[in-house]
């Protein structure tokens, strides 16, 4: 895989265009999800995050990932900037946002944070907000693109599972799944990042594709938390117990949180967060507490000292918890927002608490 580094300047531009996605919730029809909004919007929204991944001045790096693959990016500052890498003979896009005071000299964690369906990465670096939380908490977080097109964004190819309108999957489709899992190994190699500390979240289709990685490169991934779209595949190879994080609306009309929504989600986010704690091995029935606007349900007695822990926000809709807030333009759609749970901090936490456990090979 060679990726080439392009350092871009430092207003981040964004299409100020809705980007689309398709739901049946209650009419099962076409719902416009107007995550792409004008850069003075963005910027306005998060505090000027929306840029923090871009740098002054503009070039292009080539860098390969076919030289050892236990080289490290170690002992060399990187900036924050966009990879293109080729992988299987198809270009991405990933936008890598290094904490402040990020030396090289150390090993710090990475989080991959996936867009939702019809959406960029730049949407997803601006809708969640998590550069402020990398920046607080000292790890590197990646956001990568899609390859999919749908209307202005793009779409994950989820392993056997339907585009959402039920589109098919292309059978020249990316393996998303592959690209990635060798990510990780490529980043690894350009930064300073500790192995034992790699994560993946996501929205949506981002959360679907999430939920496929910690049954496919649980080797890989210590830790998941899907956002708005938690699903537990079937089958799932998972080589050990993987820690998961879930966060869900309860009035979310994209993704219904009790299910029944479109052919990739039929069964209710619960029963999703159950089959992950049986495949855990945690004991059979969670303990639920119940907090101001949601409800924490969590299972115990995980395998290897994992956990299974599903975040419910009472009335909030399909967006990020405690993330940027959305105009009404936007929540008419997706539903209301929520600030009782922050999703960067809270998914922060349960990471640092679930490295890799010894007894796993890391690369």
């Amino acid at each position: 895989m060679t990726l080439h580094f392009r350092r871009t300047g430092q207003a981040m531009m964004f299409d100020s265009n809705p980007k689309h996605a398709r739901a049946r919730g209650r009419r099962a029809s076409d719902v416009s999800m107007t995550v792409g909004l004008a850069a003075a919007v963005l910027l306005g929204v998060c505090g000027g995050n929306a840029g923090a991944a871009a740098s002054s001045a503009a070039h292009l790096v080539a860098m390969t990932t076919g030289g050892s693959p236990n080289a490290t990016g170690c002992g060399t500052p990187r900036p924050s900037g966009t990879l293109t890498p080729t992988v299987a003979g198809h270009p991405r896009v990933v936008l890598v946002h290094v904490p402040n005071g990020y030396s090289g000299a150390a090993k710090v964690p990475l989080v991959l944070n996936m867009h939702g369906s019809g959406s960029t990465a730049a949407e997803q670096e601006a809708f969640t907000g998590m550069d402020a939380t990398a920046d607080a908490e000292g790890f590197i977080v990646a956001y990568p693109q899609a390859l999919l097109p749908d209307r202005s964004g793009f779409d994950w190819n989820v392993p056997g599972v339907a585009r959402i309108g039920d589109k098919p999957v292309p059978k020249d489709a990316a393996n998303d799944v592959e690209f990635l899992t060798r990510l990780v190994g490529a980043l690894e190699q350009r930064y300073c990042i500790d192995p034992s500390r790699v994560y993946a979240t996501g929205f949506s289709g981002g959360a679907r594709i999430s939920s496929q990685l910690a049954c496919d490169a649980s080797n890989t991934f210590a830790a998941v938390a899907p956002v708005s779209g938690l699903r537990h595949p079937t089958p799932c190879p998972a080589s050990r117990p993987v820690p998961i994080l879930a966060l869900h609306g309860t009035s979310d009309p994209v993704d219904p949180y009790l299910g029944h929504g479109q052919a990739y989600w039929t069964y209710s986010v619960p029963q999703a967060a159950a089959d992950w704690a049986r495949q855990d091995r945690c004991s059979p029935s969670g303990t639920s507490q119940a907090g101001a606007g949601f409800t924490r349900l969590a299972y115990d007695g995980c395998g290897d000292g994992s956990a299974v822990e599903l975040y419910s926000i009472t009335g909030e809709g399909h967006e990020w918890p405690g993330g940027p807030p959305l105009g009404r333009k936007l929540t008419r759609v997706l539903g209301p927002q929520s600030n009782a749970v922050d999703a960067d901090s809270t998914m922060w936490t349960f990471f640092a608490a679930h490295p890799l456990p010894p007894s796993v090979p890391t690369r």
